[in-house]
């Protein structure tokens, strides 16, 4: 089985050197450094300008328009990574035979849930970003993919959800998964002016993808198992405790530690 796993990173950081890892430079049209010996997004049919808007999906648009005789794909980050047990280090990542082991079972494999306790998905986006291109994407679904409707409703009144755009799929359900978001974000992206967003906020594409994942997911009614990730120089839990809180009471501010 030929796997690939790409490693999202916008610059030189160590790397696992695990089978079936590949180190990826997102955004490499505006960000490419020849010391950087990765593979760049901006090879072939790509997106890597949009990177600052589209955030690791310009690694994941070029794995589907490029890696043409690959059965299993799959993206994580260059300090976020899937693992199957302790130690978490660039040693100890999902290993490619657990990795197939586990996709002769499943069609995807996500990292466990995150939960918001006190908020919705919904709720949680709008306090923290832009509420209209959230919403315009709910008018895009249900004009032009309106079997995805129904589970987008309720992805966005859940209090859990898969995020941060970490996976490993089969080719199949990857296709799926790619023809769907990259066509309701080719819409809201049309639809919505951010001209004047902040950078956090101008990344936006990227963070609506996030919740697309579970509408997809439920709609397609893939078959998946979750396995654990951690973000390895640790998560300032503290810290993201006061942000929700702060949002909740309308106070904005980054949600992506």
């Amino acid at each position: 089985m030929k796997t690939v796993i790409m490693i999202a990173a916008h610059k030189k950081f160590p790397m696992p050197h695990a089978e079936g890892y590949l180190p990826v430079l997102v955004g490499a049209a505006k960000n490419y450094k020849p010391s950087i010996k990765y593979q760049r997004d901006d090879e072939g049919k790509n997106i890597s300008s949009k990177n600052p808007n589209y955030n690791e999906l310009t690694a994941v648009y070029w794995a589907w328009k490029n890696l043409k005789d690959v059965d299993a794909i799959g993206l994580v980050h260059y300090r976020r990574l899937f693992f199957d047990t302790k130690p978490y280090s660039l040693n100890n990542v999902l290993s490619k035979p657990k990795i197939e082991k586990l996709l002769s079972k499943y069609d995807v494999i996500l990292p466990k849930k995150r939960n918001y306790y006190i908020e919705s998905n919904y709720s949680h986006y709008i306090h923290a970003h832009h509420k209209e291109p959230l919403d315009k994407t709910r008018e895009i679904i249900k004009k032009y993919y309106p079997q995805y409707l129904i589970n987008f409703d309720k992805v966005m009144q859940r209090k859990k959800a898969h995020m941060f755009n970490m996976f490993v799929m089969k080719r199949d359900a990857f296709d799926s998964y790619c023809e769907f978001i990259f066509g309701v974000l080719k819409d809201v992206e049309s639809r919505v002016d951010i001209s004047d967003y902040s950078v956090q906020e101008k990344r936006v594409f990227g963070y609506i993808s996030e919740l697309l994942m579970d509408v997809w997911l439920d709609t397609t009614k893939q078959k998946y198992t979750e396995v654990k990730w951690e973000q390895l120089g640790g998560k300032n839990n503290l810290k993201k405790a006061v942000s929700l809180v702060e949002r909740k009471i309308g106070i904005k501010t980054k949600t992506h530690f």
